[in-house]
């Protein structure tokens, strides 16, 4: 889920055209998955207009696979025409905009408005978590859930803070992770039980595995019962939703532990083993391990939580930096553990944070710091990054930035050339990520709108991303053109 509520509407059918068009595209992209093509994103000429559902799967799928573009080819954008063209959307200086472009490549400031003065991020602070969890943790990590021998007839449901821990049956959707199933877990448990004679247990959990409140400081009361996140827990069943298996139904149980701790007491039963759910409890030391399962690894926990701006996992993976650090796993010194992996990386200010999924009202970060970030997520030199630029959805394409966004016809440019994330809360809309210019040069940028105060329009940052990735300015003669 977005900050507040990120995804678009339909967006009605373009008739016998884009029929053909997206036939066409589905035969293109059959025969050449496999291919290596050395680009970020798919190609100019085979997204004239924003594609049909199925064909946006197929495009994001596919783009998962290839390798991002050479940052330094194409000439440099000359920067007074980039600024020209900026500044006639963002409007004149009492604009509540704060935005910044940035050529990857060698690192200059091509266009700067306030791009040192801290603004609210809503949910482009997931790109500041995801790096700092892809630098810290690497890729492969995964994070497990486990159980235990309690002792005196108790087993204990370990939870080590994977949100995406399920109940459902596997999806069969091409590119979706494995997410770790409590109903193996819970096979495994049974056949260790059976095979020591046992057959009746109680379920007690540990949830010890993170400290401190379990909403961050900045969060709105109706945030939990709006179902924007579930009250941050180490143990939680798909995410702790009410119902799982329907999408348009968004409310969390009260209690996610204690719940998953009843859910897999009766997988338990299901499978031989009489169990009843217990209290929670600390497993004991070294106790004897008799089941486990993990989480898919970070660089797919990571591609999901930024395309489809999942407010859960962003907060679950913020805590395995803290942890990973040997700090205390509560909100405040995740986000320290966040910051000090960034500053290590030379990203060493403007950032200042209160959660990792970007809800907090009180989080600071400038367009400055989003871009740098960006930029070294796309750098050559940070292959352990990567995840955190192909997770970005696609201009009219994928996750958060599908229609409506990129539909307007000044916006239409950056269809297929832009991929960004998005954060929208009350007043306040950002846009932080990546285009290749019509040249092939590839630029960071991060758009920034609003004080919190009164109405914003996502569509101005679409067309300033438009702007940056139609650009092809290299040689132009006039900041008018």
């Amino acid at each position: 889920m977005s900050a507040e509520w990120e995804r678009g509407g339909h967006v009605p059918g373009r008739g016998r055209a884009l029929m053909v068009l997206s036939l066409s595209l589905l035969n293109v992209f059959t025969v050449t998955a496999g291919l290596a093509v050395a680009k970020l994103t798919p190609d100019r000429h085979l997204s004239p207009q924003p594609p049909s559902v199925a064909e946006r799967d197929l495009v994001q799928a596919a783009s998962m696979a290839i390798p991002p573009a050479d940052p330094g080819s194409g000439p440099l954008p000359d920067a007074s025409t980039l600024a020209g063209r900026l500044s006639g959307i963002i409007g004149g200086p009492r604009a509540k905009m704060n935005a910044v472009v940035i050529d990857v490549a060698t690192g200059r400031s091509l266009f700067e408005r306030q791009a040192d003065r801290p603004a609210t991020p809503a949910s482009t602070t997931k790109l500041v978590t995801s790096v700092a969890a892809l630098a810290s943790l690497g890729p492969a990590y995964r994070i497990t859930t486990q159980v235990v021998q309690g002792g005196g007839g108790r087993i204990v449901l370990v939870g080590g803070g994977d949100t995406t821990l399920t109940a459902l049956p596997p999806r069969p959707e091409a590119g979706h992770p494995s997410w770790a199933s409590l109903q193996e877990l819970a096979q495994q448990a049974a056949a260790a039980l059976k095979a020591s004679g046992v057959q009746q247990v109680r379920v007690d959990y540990d949830v010890s595995a993170y400290e401190g409140p379990r909403m961050a400081a900045g969060w709105k009361p109706n945030y939990v019962p709006d179902g924007e996140v579930a009250p941050v827990a180490a143990l939680m069943v798909d995410e702790g939703r009410v119902s799982p298996g329907d999408p348009s139904k968004r409310s969390r149980v009260s209690d996610p532990p204690s719940a998953a701790a009843k859910l897999f007491a009766r997988f338990l039963s299901e499978s031989g083993v009489s169990a009843k759910p217990g209290r929670r409890t600390v497993a004991p030391d070294g106790a004897a391990q008799i089941g486990a399962v993990q989480s898919p690894p970070m660089s797919a926990l990571v591609e999901h939580l930024m395309t489809e701006s999942d407010n859960d996992v962003a907060e679950a993976v913020a805590r395995q930096v803290a942890i990973n650090q040997g700090r205390p796993p509560t909100f405040a010194d995740s986000a320290q553990a966040v910051v000090q992996t960034l500053a290590g990386m030379g990203v060493t200010t403007g950032i200042a944070l209160n959660d990792g999924s970007g809800l907090s009202t009180r989080n600071r970060i400038t367009p400055k710091a989003l871009a740098e970030i960006v930029s070294l997520a796309a750098s050559e030199d940070h292959p352990e990054l990567r995840s955190a630029i192909t997770g970005l959805p696609v201009a009219g394409f994928s996750g958060t930035l599908s229609p409506p966004r990129f539909t307007s016809a000044l916006s239409q440019p950056g269809v297929g050339t832009v991929r960004a994330k998005t954060g929208t809360l009350a007043g306040v809309s950002t846009l932080a990520g990546l285009a290749q210019d019509a040249d092939g040069r590839l630029l960071a940028f991060a758009f920034m709108a609003g004080d919190g105060e009164g109405p914003v329009d996502p569509g101005k940052l679409d067309r300033l991303a438009a702007v940056v990735a139609a650009c092809g300015c290299g040689n132009a003669p006039s900041a008018g053109g």
